[in-house]
C-alpha cells in the first residue's frame, strides 16, 4: 500500500491563513496525498490550487460539534458542492444520538448523500463520546444512510480515534463502508496501527511530517 494515497492532508483551525492553505496544497500535491481537509471558505482556493490533479477538495460540515439544525447543515453541505468540494465529511448529530433518537439521525445523513450522488460522504460520529453499543448503532446508520465512510473524530473532541474504535467501526462496516480514522495521528507508527486495525482512509493534520519519516 502507498500510504500517501489513504492520506486526506488536514487544516481545520479557525485562524488558518490563505498561505497555510497554499502550503497545504503544494505538499499534497509534492507527496501525492488522497486529499485535502479544509475549512469551508477556502474550498475554491483548494480546488483552484489543484486542478488538473487527482487530488480531492473535502469540504467539513456541521463542524464540529454536529448539532446545528438540519436545514442549516444540509444547505452546508449544497453549498460546500457549489464550491468545488468533491467529499464531505459530515459530523453527525451526535445530541440526536445520545438521546436514541435514531430516526433524526439517520434523516439527516440520508438528506445530506441525497444532495450529491457522485461526492464521497464520510460521517463523523465523534467515538469519544459514545458508548460501546452508540458506536455499533451509529456505524449501522451510517451504512444505512448510503455513506461512504465512517470517521471516528473531528480532532476537535477530549480524545480522537484509537485502534480500539478502529477495530470496531470496520467489524461492523464488513467492508460495506471505508472507515476514516482521524484525531491524534501525528507520528509513522500511530497512522500504521490504524491501517493495521482496519482503517481505510486516514485524517492527519501532520501528513508532511509523517511522509518525510517515510523518507
Amino acid at each position: 500500500m502507498e500510504i500517501a494515497k489513504v492520506i486526506d492532508s488536514t487544516i481545520l483551525r479557525p485562524d488558518t491563513s490563505p498561505q497555510d492553505i497554499d502550503k497545504l496544497c503544494k505538499e499534497a500535491r509534492e507527496y501525492g496525498f488522497f486529499g485535502v481537509c479544509v475549512p469551508p471558505y477556502y474550498v475554491p482556493r483548494a480546488r483552484k490550487l489543484l486542478q488538473g490533479s487527482q487530488i480531492k477538495v473535502i469540504g467539513p460540515a456541521g463542524f464540529p460539534l454536529g448539532y446545528s439544525p438540519t436545514r442549516a447543515k444540509l444547505t452546508e453541505v449544497r453549498k460546500l458542492l457549489e464550491a468545488g468540494a468533491q467529499e464531505i465529511d459530515m459530523v453527525i448529530n451526535i445530541a440526536a444520538l445520545k438521546a436514541g433518537d435514531w430516526e433524526q439521525v439517520l434523516r439527516e445523513m440520508k438528506g445530506a448523500v441525497r444532495q450529491s450522488r457522485k461526492a464521497c460522504f464520510k460521517m463523523i460520529i465523534e467515538a469519544c463520546y459514545l458508548t460501546q453499543e452508540e458506536k455499533i448503532r451509529a456505524c449501522e446508520l451510517v451504512i444505512k444512510s448510503g455513506a461512504h465512510f465512517v470517521k471516528t473524530s473531528t480532532g476537535f473532541g477530549p480524545s480522537g480515534a484509537t485502534v480500539e474504535d478502529v477495530k470496531l467501526l470496520a467489524s461492523v462496516a464488513q467492508g460495506k463502508i471505508g472507515v476514516k480514522a482521524a484525531g491524534g495521528i501525528r507520528d509513522l507508527k500511530t497512522l500504521k496501527a490504524m491501517i493495521e486495525a482496519g482503517a481505510t482512509r486516514i485524517g492527519t493534520s501532520s501528513a508532511a511530517a509523517i511522509m518525510k519519516e517515510i523518507k
